[in-house]
């Protein structure tokens, strides 16, 4: 069964104006759906078809890399939309707020760290909040489409929060400004959602 894109959770406006209409419109309808569409065609007639995306990620190295981009296309955009709400911002609570203390020192002291793998992230990529192998939070970043689920990542665990460095995810707002992007995308980051993600991720 083919791979299908999902619609966004809000309007196209909903983030605004922390990010635009027509970033989130042709960031959906045209990069994202280019992703889908170009994963189902690699991946027909193959032994991949009717696989999750996480199998296929996670064993991405035996793929081709029309598999490895559009794949990880594919994933990485599918957890950057639920991980973003209109009504976001704030901070964690509960475990999710308690480790990242443990880990970070304190929440500004992680908004810092992911906020700077993002900024560092040369090119195109993405930055990542993850649970490691060991059950312990981790921040780290992935050039293109790449992801942490993939055993090609040097670092790998589940993502619960990941950021869009790609220009497209900003460009006609922000213009060359990623650190600006950046920090306002802290005002629409849903917590509820990744806190739901990391209870899941841990338990496993």
């Amino acid at each position: 069964m083919a791979f299908t894109l999902a619609p966004l959770p809000y309007d196209f406006n909903a983030l605004e104006p922390y990010i635009d209409a027509r970033t989130m419109e042709i960031h959906h309808d045209k990069h994202h759906a280019a992703y889908t569409n170009n994963l189902n065609a690699a991946i027909e007639g193959t032994a991949l078809e009717g696989k999750s995306i996480e199998e296929i990620l996670m064993h991405v190295s035996n793929h081709s890399p029309a598999v490895r981009n559009n794949g990880g296309g594919y994933y990485n955009h599918n957890l950057f939309w639920e991980i973003m709400t209109p009504s976001g911002g704030g901070e964690p609570t509960g475990d999710l707020a308690k480790d990242i203390d443990t880990r970070f020192g304190s929440f500004a002291e992680f908004k810092e760290a992911f906020s700077r793998a993002g900024t560092t992230q040369f090119g195109s990529g993405w930055a990542w909040l993850i649970v490691d192998p060991a059950g312990e939070l981790a921040i780290t970043n992935t050039p293109n489409q790449d992801s942490p689920v993939m055993n090609v990542s040097a670092i790998r665990g589940v993502p619960i929060l990941c950021l869009d460095v790609w220009e497209h995810a900003y460009y006609l707002n922000y213009q060359n400004r990623r650190p600006d992007y950046i920090s306002a995308f802290w005002n629409v980051v849903n917590w509820k959602e990744v806190n739901k993600r990391y209870k899941v991720a841990k338990s496993h």
